[in-house]
């Protein structure tokens, strides 16, 4: 009976135990993993890394610093090889003794040639140094891409951080008008109020958590839009920490001109526009250089090897006359002339490295190129260069003009920012003292719902209103602090 009694006690704690690990673990299924918080320099940090613009543009330099690379290898020599193998057969010409034979004739050469530019007009040294001016324009660029995509990122962190404070005021909103709806409920209830006063707060009531609703997609697209710009997907859950923000520290102390000033020194579509004047004029000396003859130091290397040479005659000491005169001298018959032949064998024995070693010849020169007539190709790509230069300037003029009008129009955001946010919060500070008053008139019954409603709203448009000017304000004020070269920070 023990021995029974201790095997139910056994199975049942084990039976225990099983159910609250099984408990657990869907306690864990069933919990959602938790939001990672980004902050802005997070957020910053991860679209410089994962931007696929600022990734091309990237390569848009590397490109450049390519060409760059090849400009200044111009100077070296240029060394080329050339190696030919062929079979004839009939009667042909032998490449190496140029002489009529008739058979099969496997034929091979081998060659190499070199040259070294001495003087091209100095065009070599001045697409150097306009490589050098694109490339650095080209960098430029690249932190200009990187400065449009921090801005972007900035504007929509700082709406999701907006948003969420919108979401707040509508809960506080919504508490509000349910807290004063459950206190006219019970005074119904006793008699003290009629049955209007509940309804007009519980419609007061609805209406509020359909702002909170609407708030709350409000916030949902603007974390999306954040998504999308940092290219993660809408899936992955992601939070913003809101930052210590005071408007009150955020002061204008300088003209738009002086902003203006500090821009052209720091951004870098104004450094971009600059080096792509200096690489214009370079382009335009180096195409002149195509006008001035070329002195080049040119050597060469040659051999080669034919079959029909590897038949060769070994002479062994002897000689011998002709079978058939070849002459008579003095034309009497009875003095024939002979041919004396050596005697020997023939043995193909020249074969195709000892051919390779023998036939090699080599050159060496100095070329002189001068461009005499060449369809005015030369001229015409130097007037093109001309044009391009002219069209630079302008673009440069362009950029800085843009710059002041971007320059301009954010200081006259900021300042009107400023005083917007100086008056809503004078208007908080207004309506949330009567909205006090408001609610101890209602609680004293010296007031209807209908008061209290519009008392109540009031305050929230108010603090909407001011949460709005603040933000906007904020970010006007970072956007002149961007174009003075300061980071952007909150």
């Amino acid at each position: 009976m023990k021995r029974i009694l201790t095997g139910i006690f056994i199975l049942l704690a084990v039976s225990t135990i099983s159910h609250a690990q099984i408990d657990t673990l869907k306690q864990q299924e069933q919990t959602p993993p938790a939001i990672e918080k980004w902050s802005l320099q997070k957020c910053i940090d991860y679209a410089l890394a994962n931007n696929l613009t600022v990734q091309r543009t990237a390569y848009d330099v590397e490109s450049s610093e390519v060409d760059l690379r090849q400009a200044r290898f111009s100077r070296l020599p240029s060394v080329n090889g050339n190696a030919s193998y062929g079979y004839s057969w009939g009667r042909g010409l032998d490449p190496v003794s140029n002489s009529f034979v008739s058979q099969e004739i496997k034929s091979s050469n081998l060659s190499a040639n070199a040259s070294l530019p001495l003087f091209n007009g100095f065009r070599i040294h001045n697409s150097i140094r306009q490589n050098q001016q694109f490339t650095a324009a080209m960098e430029q660029d690249l932190a200009k891409a990187k400065n449009d995509l921090i801005l972007n990122v900035a504007s929509l962190f700082i709406n999701v951080v907006f948003n969420k404070e919108l979401v707040e005021n509508a809960k506080y909103q919504l508490a509000s008008s349910q807290q004063q709806l459950d206190r006219t409920r019970r005074q119904v209830a006793a008699g003290a109020l009629p049955k209007s006063e509940e309804l007009n707060l519980d419609a007061q009531a609805a209406g509020n958590e359909v702002t909170l609703v609407q708030q709350e997609n409000a916030l949902a697209l603007s974390i999306l839009q954040l998504k999308q710009a940092l290219q993660i997907p809408a899936s992955q859950g992601i939070d913003v920490e809101i930052p210590d923000l005071n408007p009150e520290d955020l002061v204008v102390d300088q003209t738009r001109d002086e902003i203006y000033d500090i821009a052209r020194q720091t951004m870098p579509e104004i450094k971009s526009a600059e080096f792509r004047i200096q690489s214009s004029y370079y382009a335009i000396k180096a195409s002149r250089g195509n006008l001035y003859p070329r002195l080049s130091l040119v050597a060469g290397l040659n051999t080669n090897y034919s079959s029909a040479q590897e038949r060769q005659f070994f002479q062994d000491g002897s000689y011998s006359f002709s079978q058939n005169p070849i002459a008579y001298l003095n034309g009497d018959l009875n003095s024939p002339v002979y041919t004396l032949n050596p005697n020997g064998t023939y043995r193909d024995s020249y074969k195709f490295n000892d051919q390779i070693k023998d036939n090699i010849y080599r050159t060496l020169g100095v070329q002189l190129i001068i461009p005499i007539f060449n369809n005015f190709s030369a001229r015409a790509t130097m007037q093109r260069t001309v044009i391009q230069s002219e069209q630079a300037k302008i673009d440069a003029r362009l950029t800085a003009q843009t710059l002041r009008q971007n320059v301009e129009t954010a200081y006259n955001d900021a300042v009107a920012a400023s005083k917007t946010y100086n008056s809503s919060l004078r208007q908080v500070n207004a309506r949330e003292e009567a909205f006090r008053m408001m609610e101890q008139r209602y609680g004293a019954g010296s007031a209807n719902s209908f008061e209290f409603q519009v008392s109540q709203n009031d305050l929230f448009r108010a603090k909407t209103d001011l949460t709005r000017a603040k933000y906007d304000f904020i970010f006007k004020k970072k956007v002149l602090d961007f174009y003075q070269g300061k980071p952007l920070e909150y």
